[in-house]
């Protein structure tokens, strides 16, 4: 290339990049930042620790996000569909809600569907109270109905309990022999009641799958801690239904707009998080408030000025271990994977668990990266000054996928100031509800903080 034409691509290019900063501006104004609605954007932020100090792209973003409408997602979630585990007809429901969405808003939508593995699940009623729970692979399928008798951590029985249901307390490696001594005793079901684990006492205990070495002709189930603690606290009588659920297929939801400026290099900004939720648990922190601000962000974001497309990707089966994410990022070629700028994983985003004020910055290997580093500039700029730490090295979301893939990614929730592991005490229990486990004001806190973040990276080349 001759110095004549070097010169002449250089200025071609200066002049692409001010046209585009003029379009960017026009863009704002098209967009309705009016000068009250910017006075307020410019307000102390909530739980800010000084007032802000924010860009023009900033305040764009700050004006517009609104956690309480967030929060109407989540309630459809969370309260209305409830439990969402993989490749059931809670989490295709859900998937469809978030599409359907995702489709109001202008958004191209695809449901990207990957196999998971086959389980049994129970559904309970206890009076009024409705449950879920895991269930043995090597129980039997179908109803069951009794009074419920209280056998403690018990592993033999010399009661009769002909009709009954036996409920116990778990003995770890003893599940087998718990369930044998209640057939034999005539047992119409059994219930083992979870315990904490010691590496993290502060944490109520999950539903779990009772692994059992031989097949047993009752029902087996392993129910959560706080099923265990609302059946003892007077439940006499209860009924259950186990169901093999077969030949599942989860989704990942997928959902694009196209930069409004040029982006010669197709890059694109991530921002996800996953919808499903673990057996027993209405996942309303876990990651319902991680789905959520993806759609609030997706409808705050849709008409500002780009130069990268935006992404928003919602993630089936992560807690049978990062299955959708992984599957996502498997169908990448590389020149599709290196037009990934970064992706920002959003999980466990609105606890109200007070311990939980620290907002983690996580990359798997500890190091900055392109999200990490966005996030913290923002935090710096909104004025969450000593309120974020990191980043450090933690995997065990949907951001590992994408490390593996050489992709910039950082997972980032509240958890408690002195470690990240650090995490409420309803984790992945049925005490994960909205009213219970979500804090509005942390919502809209994580709302500002991925939505600059996220949408300072996009808005440059």
């Amino acid at each position: 290339m001759s110095e004549i034409h070097k010169i002449q691509k250089t200025h071609d290019l200066r002049r692409r990049d001010l046209l585009a900063g003029a379009a960017a501006f026009a863009g704002f104004a098209g967009v309705g930042l009016l000068p009250g609605t910017a006075a307020a954007a410019a307000r102390q932020r909530p739980g800010a620790l000084r007032g802000p100090s924010l860009s023009t792209g900033d305040k764009a973003v700050v004006a517009r996000v609104d956690a309480r409408r967030a929060l109407r997602h989540l309630r459809v979630l969370s309260d209305d569909i409830g439990w969402r585990v993989a490749g059931t007809r809670q989490e295709h429901r859900s998937a469809h809600y978030i599409a359907r969405t995702l489709r109001d808003l202008g958004y191209k939508v695809e449901l990207q569907p990957f196999t998971v593995p086959d389980k049994n699940l129970a559904e309970l009623r206890a009076g009024r109270e409705d449950w879920q729970s895991a269930a043995a692979a090597n129980g039997a399928l179908g109803r069951a109905r009794g009074e419920v008798v209280d056998l403690g951590p018990a592993t033999e029985v010399t009661a009769d309990l002909s009709g009954r249901i036996a409920l116990f307390t778990r003995v770890a490696g003893k599940e087998l022999d718990q369930a044998k001594a209640a057939v034999a005793k005539g047992a119409r079901a059994v219930l083992i009641s979870n315990v904490r684990s010691p590496t993290y006492p502060e944490r109520k205990a999950a539903s779990f799958f009772p692994v059992l070495a031989e097949a047993v002709p009752v029902p087996v189930l392993g129910v959560a801690e706080y099923h265990g603690e609302r059946i003892r606290a007077g439940a006499r009588r209860l009924s259950l239904e186990v169901t093999a659920h077969k030949g599942l297929t989860s989704y990942n939801v997928l959902s694009e707009r196209r930069a409004t400026l040029p982006n010669p290099g197709g890059k694109a900004v991530i921002v996800s998080g996953h919808y499903d939720s673990v057996p027993g648990s209405p996942g309303g922190n876990d990651d319902g408030s991680g789905t959520v601000l993806c759609l609030e962000l997706a409808r705050a974001l849709r008409r500002l000025p780009t130069q990268q497309d935006l992404r928003f990707c919602f993630w089936g089966a992560e807690e049978l271990g990062l299955v959708g994410a992984r599957h996502y990022v498997k169908q990448l070629d590389d020149a599709a994977a290196a037009r990934i700028t970064g992706c920002f994983q959003n999980d466990m985003v609105a606890t109200s668990h007070p311990p939980a004020g620290t907002y983690w910055l996580l990359s798997v290997d500890g190091k900055e990266n392109t999200t990490t580093t966005a996030i913290a500039a923002a935090a710096e700029r909104l004025g969450y000054t000593g309120q974020t730490k990191g980043p450090v090295a933690r995997g065990s979301s949907d951001h590992e996928a994408f490390f593996e893939r050489g992709i910039a990614a950082g997972n980032f929730s509240w958890r408690g100031g002195e470690a990240p592991s650090q995490l409420e005490p309803v984790y992945h229990t049925p005490e994960d509800t909205v009213d219970g486990n979500v804090s509005l004001k942390r919502l809209q806190v994580s709302l500002e903080l991925i939505g600059c973040a996220a949408y300072e990276v996009a808005r440059h080349r």
